[in-house]
């Protein structure tokens, strides 16, 4: 395994009573796709917002354990949480384009972070559309409404807001559920190339594709973590019966 860029160390979240992640210990490799994988309810979703603390958005949630990004706990109460969520970025299930132009979606983050240059933030448009391999579908549109683009642009468009941040990890919720088949693998094709520049970690219902994607696995069965290693390792040589019954189908 490479060096790790994320240590989760006795991770834990609940939600009123009820505990989704359970004391869940694993290292996420740098510049690669890993992917987290399991039956639907089992905390894929949950452990991925917690390695941004988006996870503290929903009412009621605790968290405790440790995320160390960068050499310190992202839950150390000194920790600036805005900086976090910059280096951490996040692609969710369904688009949500912001309600203005092509090109302010994408320069709506750097601007946040006070960098208001027009010709700066023009290359920022341009380097991050090509990215996410939309730039030459909407080049000469820029100023026109992002709600005017298919759901896959959009999905795409998402994914260069999020890189013009340029962030150092790149969490994706399920980022193809909603896309047609021909969407969905244009934004695989993404993620192989930018794996690359960004540590991505991906959570996906669908073995397919984290055959496809991944070089890292992390199973979660009930809240648990039960096995984690290479993709080829964990796909062809399982080593928890767990693992076996559930690429064999035997569950979903």
């Amino acid at each position: 395994m490479t060096e790790p860029v994320i240590q989760i160390q006795g991770l834990s979240v609940a939600y009123g009573n009820h505990q989704a992640v359970r004391d869940v210990s694993v290292d996420i490799p740098a510049r690669q796709i890993t992917a987290i994988i399991g039956p639907s309810g089992c905390g894929k979703t949950t452990l991925l917002r917690s390695i941004s603390r988006l996870i503290e958005l929903v009412a009621g949630v605790r968290v405790w354990g440790q995320v160390i990004f960068q050499g310190q706990n992202i839950y150390d109460p000194r920790v600036d949480v805005t900086e976090i969520r910059k280096c951490i970025g996040l692609l969710a299930q369904r688009p949500f384009p912001l309600p203005m132009s092509i090109y302010e979606n994408v320069v709506y983050g750097p601007r946040l972070h006070g960098r208001y240059n027009r010709a700066t933030l023009d290359t920022i448009v341009e380097k991050q559309l090509r990215a996410a391999g939309l730039w030459d579908e909407v080049r000469d549109r820029l100023h026109t409404s992002a709600s005017a683009l298919s759901v896959g642009q959009q999905q795409r468009l998402c994914l260069a807001r999020g890189l013009a941040v340029e962030p150092e990890v790149l969490l994706c919720d399920e980022a193809t559920s909603a896309l047609d088949p021909i969407s969905a693998q244009r934004i695989e094709g993404r993620l192989l190339e930018l794996k690359a520049d960004y540590s991505i970690v991906l959570v996906t219902h669908v073995l397919r594709q984290a055959r496809r994607l991944a070089d890292y696995v992390v199973f979660m069965y009930m809240g648990e973590l039960v096995e984690h290693g290479p993709a080829d390792r964990v796909f062809h040589s399982p080593q928890e019966a767990k693992t076996r019954a559930y690429l064999e189908g035997e569950f979903y």
